[in-house]
């Protein structure tokens, strides 16, 4: 078989998969490509959980845990609540809520894991000051989980590293000769740039949107979700690398996004009745 014909066996193939994988996020309904089990990476975030609270010390008993976990109650209710109203399959049917608290001040972070597994380290509770800006932060997070970004990111992963092998094998070899002589994995690093960074802002963008539509329904002022961020400006100032070497979105353009969204989340997703 020749080199054009198998190529194009090849293409047909793929297209066929990947057309028949799309499906689209919750609620923005953005396109997207899922071809990873999402069970699979639920069994694997749930094993490395595991792990993490046996190495990481825990605040066990605290008033933060406490608002973290009924923070995280209300966005379980009115997430299912929002998608059952609306007669919608409930992204988080298949998902086994769980809530820790890292003590690790000199960390400004907190994570959902797919499958609902969240962690928030005490660091970032000196960026929240209050309730709705943990609201905001949790929410955020728990976005990334409702959207399956991991499912994305593993499926988009799987099809780049699957695609560049064989444009590799049909180009006779030149971008592994691309990568010997700058040293480097100069392939892959234009790959995470054009195509792996601004795919990951674009989820960054959409978890923020749908942070705040969670916060709102969930009876939280998502007014406090700007001042999260002009904060965390603060604290990472002349620390941020340029947003074309980011997965995230700049500081000044992910505030001006949430300043956008702010009067019409608040309008189009009042807080939910929980009947």
């Amino acid at each position: 078989m020749n080199r054009r014909k198998f190529l194009s066996y090849v293409g047909c193939g793929c297209c066929g998969f990947v057309l028949n994988s799309c499906s689209t996020a919750p609620i923005t309904e953005r396109r997207q490509l899922k071809i990873i089990p999402e069970s699979k990476l639920n069994a694997q975030a749930a094993q490395i959980y595991e792990k993490i609270k046996e190495n990481e010390k825990l605040i066990k008993d605290s008033q933060a845990l406490n608002q973290i976990k009924e923070i995280g109650s209300k966005m379980e209710n009115s997430i299912s609540e929002y998608f059952y109203k609306n007669k919608q399959e409930d992204p988080t049917i298949n998902f086994d809520w769980e809530y820790i608290l890292i003590d690790n001040k000199k960390v400004r972070n907190a994570w959902c894991m797919p499958g609902g597994k969240i962690a928030v380290y005490s660091g970032i509770l000196e960026v929240t000051k209050n309730i709705d800006g943990l609201a905001a932060v949790m929410g955020h997070e728990i976005a990334h989980a409702v959207a399956k970004h991991s499912v994305e990111r593993a499926s988009r992963g799987a099809i780049l590293n699957t695609s560049t092998q064989l444009i590799d094998i049909f180009t006779g070899g030149k971008l592994s000769q691309v990568n010997r002589a700058t040293g480097m994995n100069t392939v892959g690093l234009l790959s995470q740039l054009g195509i792996m960074n601004p795919f990951n802002r674009k989820q960054e963008s959409e978890a923020d949107f749908l942070g705040m539509v969670f916060s709102s329904l969930s009876g939280y002022d998502i007014r406090e979700t700007k001042k999260i961020w002009q904060r965390m400006k603060e604290f990472n100032k002349g620390k941020a690398p340029p947003e074309f070497m980011s997965t995230h979105p700049s500081a000044e353009n992910r505030i001006k996004k949430i300043n956008e969204w702010t009067n019409e989340i608040i309008l189009d997703y009042p807080p939910i009745n929980i009947s």
